[in-house]
């Protein structure tokens, strides 16, 4: 049985508060499910009673919520961290990107554990989502189309596409470590670059081939640049 912890002095209950999620993200670490964390074993792990966790969360599902919002939290920190207001649109989302994917790599089980299958209820990790990453990817598209580098529009589906790139990205790297990648950093600046550089090309692409659907027929694509390379783009 874990030693009872001391009383918290008056004013201190914002720091058991951190304890208890310190704890949570622990056992969700230890065991990657949320189904196999109660919140006896996190009350034994913190040193406190079962009411003493219940003071500062609803139930499990609030207390969980609370601990993957907080990795989402950490994650738009450092997506903020590597953002160069001053760099060109399209440098900022690759770099963006790379900084997610690096973040996750730094920390596999705090990423693991943002991505752990939901209920579908509306959580506080949504009110993350809706206020962080997203929101920064969200923008810098924006700035993309404002800039003319992506053709004008809903962001949403761009937002989408390159989140799943990075998100893909990192979950292969973090479950499959042993394939040969080669050298890290070179292939996630390679795949969030290319992820760029794609919906640009995608565009110029579509006014050159003046495809009819929303994506140009990549065989098209393909003699097209082929022809650039050789001086002939007629193909």
């Amino acid at each position: 049985m874990a030693p009872r912890r001391p009383r918290s002095a008056r004013g201190s209950g914002a720091q058991l508060r951190e304890e208890i999620l310190d704890a949570t993200r622990e056992l969700l670490a230890r065991t990657g499910n949320a189904e196999a964390v109660s919140i006896r074993e996190v009350s034994k792990l913190v040193g406190v009673s079962a009411p003493s966790i219940y003071r500062h969360f609803a139930d499990k599902d609030a207390l969980i919520d609370a601990t993957v919002a907080q990795v989402f939290e950490n994650l738009d920190a450092a997506m903020g961290a590597a953002d160069d207001p001053t760099r060109s649109p399209i440098m900022r989302l690759r770099d963006q990107g790379m900084a997610y994917v690096r973040f996750a790599l730094a920390y596999p089980e705090q990423y693991r554990l943002a991505f752990l299958p939901t209920t579908g209820r509306s959580s506080e990790v949504d009110r993350v989502l809706g206020s962080g990453a997203v929101v920064r990817f969200t923008q810098t598209v924006r700035d993309a189309m404002d800039a003319e580098l992506i053709t004008p529009g809903d962001p949403t589906p761009v937002v989408l596409e390159l989140w799943a790139t990075a998100h893909g990205l990192a979950m292969l790297l973090i479950s499959k470590p042993a394939l040969p990648w080669g050298d890290t950093d070179v292939l996630i600046e390679r795949v969030l670059g290319a992820a760029c550089v794609g919906h640009v090309m995608l565009d110029i692409l579509d006014d050159v081939l003046g495809g009819e659907g929303p994506v140009p027929d990549p065989e098209q694509a393909a003699r097209w640049l082929a022809g650039l390379r050789t001086g002939d783009p007629a193909g």
